[in-house]
């Protein structure tokens, strides 16, 4: 099939062909790699950069592109796109693919072609969705592989060393998303990484680690318990260190989010049915907080007291009350406003599904005023003198305390108002009320939910960097 603009005619990838004079294609992004440096051999000391990406135009049709030139150039090419966009390609050179040489560290593609962009004759353009077939869309929802080919996470547990260094594909649910850490190698190169850990009905825990700039950012978009993924083409290993299986997302990786299977919709069915009774929990823990009685609340912690505590806990899942003198160094209130602004289910509380407007554990209850209510869903970084504590969850009336407006005014601030509203709040010291709970699927391992955030009497903080209302942590 071939796309129509208003100016040009897209040919389909599956029609490509190296006699083709200067096509135009139009696809998805369904797999990127980080820009890379190599040595030039046409001129010693200098460096050639390169990266890598695959289209998509058809349930049955990818291919991969490839890019050479000058690291200015190839950085901003990468930088003007990610997995998930649509993006139109005019002129690029349609070359045979090596076999089996190329595919050992590409994704294997059931085109006989690639393509290569140059800058001096090629332009890559992104498009707009809307102005988009949405039949292009719906094709990041559809996986590369077989979905019945795929090993389940017991399996892969369950050959142990066997499947050791084997490539293969995993459908599962994200339990969790980590930070991304950060680093320097031994040659002064700096790297990330990122580890997700999945769960399926055999597994309750698996580790698939992000190497790569582009799958760490995919990664941060997943919603720990209501995300599946199917991975095609991921590298498995035994870590003699942790005496476990783990996955690697490579170069030959693509990683489909939500796929529209029948396999993964039983997969999330199990979801659904094994968060149940989470979801009833949080529902109790919300109400519950509301009618915490601050003055109860006198231990004072310095955040690492906190974790030291927390790790010290033998797994137990009392929550943990008390004060911490901080700041709030992480408020991203002013980028996005659908980042901290979620629609909520009325009878469970549970976050709605934005693409299907459907409550995930109350059934179909579409997304009107009479079934959802908006709410704040906040994350921020709390710290203080000996360190931070992550990912602390800032929401509903709380939040609107904290920020001094209703969610509803909120919305209709300016961008300028919301980032003015974001730096009265950063960096000030404030008096922190927090409950603290052990939660594998929460990103830090621990659910810091805050219950009230005002800025300190300046004395009273005072003091307790002196260290005379401290609590002392007793093992």
């Amino acid at each position: 099939m071939a796309y129509s603009s208003s100016t040009r005619d897209f040919i389909a990838l599956s029609d490509l062909h190296p006699n083709l004079a200067r096509p135009n294609v139009i696809g998805v992004v369904i797999g990127k790699t980080d820009v890379r440096g190599f040595p030039d051999r046409k001129n010693i000391g200098s460096e050639r950069y390169t990266f890598s990406f695959t289209i998509r135009d058809s349930p049955t049709f990818f291919i991969n592109v490839n890019s050479w030139g000058r690291e200015e150039y190839i950085r901003s090419l990468s930088e003007s796109f990610r997995v998930g966009d649509c993006v139109t390609i005019e002129n690029p050179l349609v070359q045979s693919k090596e076999g089996e040489k190329e595919e050992k560290f590409n994704p294997v593609t059931p085109s006989c072609y690639k393509l290569l962009i140059s800058e001096n004759h090629s332009v890559v353009k992104t498009s707009s969705c809307y102005e988009m077939d949405t039949k292009l869309l719906s094709l990041l929802h559809l996986p590369v592989k077989d979905p019945q080919d795929y090993y389940s996470l017991g399996d892969i547990t369950a050959n142990g060393q066997s499947l050791d260094g084997r490539i293969l594909n995993v459908l599962a649910a994200v339990m969790s998303v980590g930070e991304p850490k950060y680093f320097i190698t031994s040659d002064k190169r700096k790297g990330h990484r990122c580890e997700v850990k999945l769960y399926d009905e055999t597994e309750m825990s698996f580790p698939i680690i992000c190497w790569d700039n582009e799958s760490i950012q995919l990664a941060q978009s997943w919603i720990p318990r209501e995300t599946v993924i199917f991975a095609s083409d991921v590298r498995v290993n035994f870590d003699k260190f942790r005496n476990c299986m783990t996955a690697t997302v490579i170069s030959k990786t693509i990683i489909t989010t939500n796929p529209e299977t029948a396999e993964a919709n039983v997969l999330f069915s199990f979801i659904k049915e094994s968060a149940q009774l989470g979801a009833l929990h949080d529902k109790m823990e919300e109400q519950s907080k509301e009618s915490v009685n601050l003055e109860t609340i006198v231990d004072v912690y310095t955040v690492k007291q906190l974790k030291e505590k927390a790790l010290q806990s033998d797994g137990k899942p009392e929550p943990v009350f008390g004060i911490i003198y901080g700041y709030i160094s992480m408020l991203d209130i002013d980028d996005n406003v659908s980042k901290v602004i979620r629609n909520r289910c009325s009878v469970c509380r549970f976050v709605v599904n934005e693409m299907s407007n459907t409550c995930t554990f109350c059934g179909d209850i579409s997304s009107d005023s009479k079934s959802t209510f908006v709410s704040f869903d906040i994350l921020v970084d709390l710290t203080d003198h000996t360190g931070t504590l992550y990912s602390c969850y800032l929401s509903d009336c709380i939040a609107e305390e904290t920020l001094g407006c209703t969610v509803h005014e909120f919305l209709t601030f300016a961008e300028e108002k919301r980032t003015a509203l974001k730096w009265q709040l950063l960096l000030e010291r404030s008096k922190i009320y927090f409950k603290i709970t052990l939660s594998p699927s929460w990103r830090t391992g621990l659910k810091a939910n805050i219950l009230s955030c005002k800025l300190a009497d300046p004395i009273e903080a005072s003091q307790s960097l002196l260290g005379k209302k401290l609590h002392h942590v007793a093992w």
